[in-house]
C-alpha cells in the first residue's frame, strides 16, 4: 500500500509590510527579510509570504511618488524587466549604486565610481528566446518572473526593431516544424549583415524542416540559420550569404549564437573604459593579455595599441578571432584555453603589461586569486554581475591593488543586470 498522501500546507496568511529598499535582484525588501517583486521603497503593501523569503505582492496600499506606469504590455509577467514601474532618476541612482556597493563589499569603500552610462530602449541586438509548443502553435518569448512558464512576446521595448519584427514570423515558421517537439530556444544576434539565428530544439530537423527554415531565412533577410541540440555543437541549416560584425573596424565572422555585448552603445562604452584604463606605455617586450576573449570584442581594439595574447575556451570563437586578426594584420595571438579548469598561472601572467578579462556571469573564481598573485601592474575587469565582481575583486584588495577607475554601464534597462569596467592598479 502506498503511503498516505500528505495534505498540502495551508497558504500563508496575507500581511502588511513596509518596503525599506530595492534588493540586488530588483525586488522590494521588507524586514525579515522578505523579497517582494514589484514593490518600491517607502510603500506600504499587502503581501502573501512564499518559500525562501519571497512574497507575492497582492496590493499597494500606499504608493510611492516614484511609482510610474510600466510602459510595456508584458511588464507584469515577463522576467526580462523587473523595474519598469520605478521612475528613471531613482532607478539610475540605484543602478550606479550596485557597482559602488559591490566594490565596498570587496574592500574598496571609497572607489571612484563614474556616472551611469546608459543604453537606450530599442537598442538590444541579442535575444535568447524560449520556445514551447502548445496546442495550436508555438510560444515564442521569455520566461515569466521566477517561473519556467513562457510569456509570449508580441513586442519588446528593449529589442532592436529588426528583432521585434521577427517575433511573429518566427512563431509562424516554427509551428509546422517537427524538430520542435516540446521546447527549445532561439538565439537571435543582430549582426552588420542582418539577423543571425541559432535554434536549439529537442529533435533534429528533417529535410522538410531544413527546406522550410531556408525559405524563412530568404523571406526575412536572415543570412544564416543554424541548429543545435540542447547541449551540442551547432550545424548550419541554411545560409543565404556571409555573416559579419565589426569590432574596432575589423570584420569578424562569428560562430552561430556567439556572445555579443547586448548593445552597440554598451560595447562602445566598455571599449572606451578599457582603453582609458591601459597604462600610458606598454613596453615592447610585454604585451596585453585578454582573458575570456570571445570573438575579439576587446582583443581587436587592444591590438591597435599593443600586441595581444587572447585566451578563450570556445574553439570556434578562437578561430573567428584568429582569422579576423590575420586578415587585418593585427598582432593578436589567440589560444584556446578553458580558464575555469586551467587558469593562467602567476608566472604566465607576469609576462603582461596589463590583463583585461571579461568573464561570464559567474565570474572568474579560479583565475582571480592567481591574477592577484601575479603582480601585474594593471588589471581591467569587465563584469556583468555585481555579486561576482565583489567576490572576484576581493583577492586584488588583499594583494594591495587600488581601484583607479570604475564605470557602470547599463546595457539592460529596467533590470538588475549591470555591466561594469573596473581598473585596478598598484601605482
Amino acid at each position: 500500500m502506498s503511503p498516505a498522501r500528505r495534505a498540502a500546507p495551508p497558504p500563508a496568511a496575507a500581511r502588511e509590510v513596509t518596503i525599506a529598499r530595492i534588493g540586488p535582484l530588483g525586488d522590494g525588501v521588507a524586514d525579515g527579510p522578505l523579497y517582494v517583486p514589484g514593490a518600491l521603497p517607502g510603500e506600504r503593501v499587502r503581501i502573501r509570504p512564499a518559500a525562501r523569503g519571497r512574497a507575492a505582492l497582492e496590493a499597494v496600499l500606499s504608493p510611492s511618488p516614484e511609482r510610474v506606469a510600466a510602459p510595456c504590455p508584458h511588464a507584469a509577467l515577463c522576467g526580462g524587466c523587473s523595474l519598469q514601474h520605478w521612475a528613471d532618476a531613482p532607478y539610475a541612482a540605484w543602478k550606479r549604486g550596485l557597482l559602488a556597493e559591490a566594490l565596498a563589499r570587496a574592500g574598496f569603500p571609497d572607489a571612484p565610481v563614474a556616472g551611469l552610462v546608459r543604453s537606450p530602449p530599442g537598442s538590444r541586438r541579442r535575444a535568447d528566446l524560449a520556445l514551447r509548443r502548445r496546442r495550436g502553435g508555438v510560444l515564442v518569448g521569455l520566461h515569466a518572473r521566477g517561473s519556467a512558464e513562457v510569456v509570449e512576446l508580441s513586442t519588446c521595448l528593449l529589442l532592436a526593431p529588426a528583432l521585434v519584427a521577427l517575433l511573429a514570423p518566427l512563431r509562424a515558421a516554427l509551428a509546422p516544424l517537427s524538430c520542435l517537439v516540446r521546447e527549445g530556444s532561439a538565439v537571435l544576434n543582430l549582426l552588420d549583415t542582418g539577423p543571425d539565428l541559432l535554434l536549439r530544439t529537442d529533435a533534429p530537423p528533417t529535410a522538410a524542416d531544413r527546406a522550410a527554415l531556408a525559405a524563412f531565412g530568404a523571406a526575412h533577410g536572415i543570412p544564416r540559420i543554424a541548429w543545435a541540440p540542447a547541449d551540442g555543437p551547432a550545424e548550419i541549416v541554411a545560409q543565404q550569404g556571409p555573416v559579419r560584425i565589426a569590432f574596432a573596424g575589423v570584420p569578424v565572422s562569428p560562430p552561430p549564437g556567439a556572445f555579443l555585448q547586448a548593445t552597440r552603445e554598451g560595447e562602445a562604452a566598455i571599449i572606451a573604459a578599457v582603453l582609458a584604463g591601459l597604462p600610458g606605455r606598454v613596453p615592447g617586450r610585454r604585451g596585453l593579455f585578454d582573458l575570456y576573449a570571445g570573438c575579439g570584442t576587446l582583443s581587436l581594439p587592444l591590438a591597435r595599441h599593443a600586441p595581444v595574447r587572447a585566451f578563450e575556451g570556445d574553439a570556434e570563437a578562437v578561430s573567428a578571432l584568429s582569422a579576423a586578426a590575420r586578415a587585418a594584420m593585427l598582432p593578436v595571438a589567440a589560444a584556446r584555453r578553458d580558464l575555469a579548469r586551467q587558469p593562467l598561472l602567476p608566472a604566465e601572467l607576469r609576462e603582461a603589461a596589463a590583463v583585461v578579462l571579461d568573464p561570464p556571469f559567474a565570474g572568474a573564481p579560479a583565475q582571480m586569486p592567481l591574477l592577484a598573485q601575479s603582480g601585474v601592474p594593471r588589471i581591467i575587469l569587465v563584469s556583468c554581475n555585481p555579486a561576482a565582481l565583489a567576490r572576484d575583486a576581493r583577492p586584488l584588495r588583499e594583494a594591495g591593488y587600488k581601484v583607479l577607475a570604475a564605470t557602470p554601464i547599463d546595457q539592460f534597462p529596467w533590470s538588475a543586470h549591470l555591466e561594469s569596467v573596473v581598473v585596478f592598479g598598484q601605482d
